[in-house]
């Protein structure tokens, strides 16, 4: 849940869970037998019991909810394994996203669902962890050390969660100043810079691709509204439909503008770009045209 600082900043006061203690008396096999859907997903029984110990960490009340506190809170749980396994052990997380979303589906499945793209960031110190730097921390509110994510998430009439998820790394880690420190976090080779609307799309594909839960909306915040690249691939779904931030000194036209392709020479090869032949008519921010049609709107007095 939300702090009361964050929950404060929204038009909607954010859903609270209508739980007590009944409810939860049996949680700990609730809990196992969510774990036991993804089973397979683990090569060895060992992982399988630590991914189960993480999960238990996870959900206490600890304050630091790292590995090694979780380690010696839980039952059974092992440090220096338990590092391995988060840290080295390979399992399968395209089978885990795939038998989830399944599980998404079929509890807040709906037509007329929403898919969210948005990042957010989590502050972060030293050079063990890969893609820290210093860029704008959402959760702090303020440029500082920490790691970035893009997150897919779900909402319907029935709830919403999350569906995927990607670290962003800036670009920055793939200069040859930050070779040892890739070495060091082993990031693997294959690994390129990625923006984070290039991240949304990779989302975007694999969830429309699979088909495994139903959405209508695409939503988005201003990163992503921006991004032709991410906008175009929306566009690529029929069904789809989006509702995204732009900057509000966005230009757009009213009437849609006389245009022209002109061929033209780059580094000895023939391109091509579309150009205006006409300039009749000139743009406007949006800005403009969001207080001209408030303007418009305005009922006459006495109405």
């Amino acid at each position: 849940m939300l702090p009361k600082i964050r929950s404060d900043e929204h038009l909607f006061s954010v859903p609270k869970f209508d739980i007590n203690k009944e409810d939860i008396e049996d949680f700990d096999n609730e809990l196992k037998a969510f774990h036991d859907n993804f089973s397979d997903c683990f090569f060895r029984s060992e992982s399988r019991d630590h991914v189960y110990n993480h999960m238990v960490g996870q959900f206490s009340t600890l304050e630091r909810k790292s590995i090694e506190p979780i380690a010696l809170a839980v039952e059974n749980g092992k440090i220096r394994p338990m590092q391995h396994f988060i840290s080295k052990v390979a399992w399968n997380d395209e089978r885990i996203l795939y038998k989830y979303r399944i599980m998404v589906n079929e509890d807040i499945g709906h037509p007329d669902g929403v898919a969210i793209f948005d990042e957010t960031g989590y502050q972060k110190k030293g050079d063990d962890s890969i893609g820290v730097a210093k860029q704008y921390c959402g959760t702090l509110g303020k440029v500082e050390n920490c790691q970035v994510g893009v997150f897919a998430a779900y909402a319907s009439p029935f709830g919403y969660a999350l569906l995927d998820k990607r670290l962003f790394i800036p670009e920055q880690w793939f200069s040859e100043d930050y070779a040892l420190r890739r070495k060091k976090c082993e990031l693997p080779e294959d690994i390129t810079f990625k923006t984070k609307p290039q991240l949304a799309v990779e989302m975007l594909k694999e969830i429309s691709g699979q088909a495994q839960i139903p959405f209508k909306w695409v939503l988005a915040d201003s990163i992503y509204g921006n991004s032709p690249e991410f906008i175009e691939t929306v566009e690529e779904y029929p069904h789809l439909h989006y509702f995204v931030s732009v900057p509000s000194d966005t230009h757009c036209w009213l009437d849609a503008p006389i245009t022209r392709i002109k061929k033209y020479k780059y580094k000895g090869q023939l391109r091509e770009k579309m150009v205006l032949e006409s300039t009749e008519k000139q743009p406007i921010t949006l800005c403009c045209l969001a207080k001209s049609i408030s303007n418009f709107l305005v009922p006459p007095q006495g109405l």
